[in-house]
């Protein structure tokens, strides 16, 4: 899963995920994602913003990756 979800978001930390993506890149991910994992034990929460300002972060401590998109 995490090289699968390389290949469209920034890797921020285990299991989390953010950058700006189209909507059929996001369905494409979601259907690769959906192959390969466990439907009734894994999950995928998805984030969606409208405007990039909306959202308020704070980064303590050392950031992994750029952080300027958020999904």
């Amino acid at each position: 899963m995490l090289k699968l979800c390389r290949k469209y978001l920034n890797w921020i930390q285990n299991s989390v995920f953010e950058g700006d993506i189209t909507e059929s890149k996001l369905k494409e991910l979601l259907a690769s994602a959906k192959k390969i994992m466990d439907l009734n034990t894994d999950s995928i929460i998805v984030f969606k913003s409208r405007d990039q300002y909306w959202l308020d972060k704070e980064i303590i401590g050392q950031e992994r990756g750029s952080t300027i998109n958020f999904i």
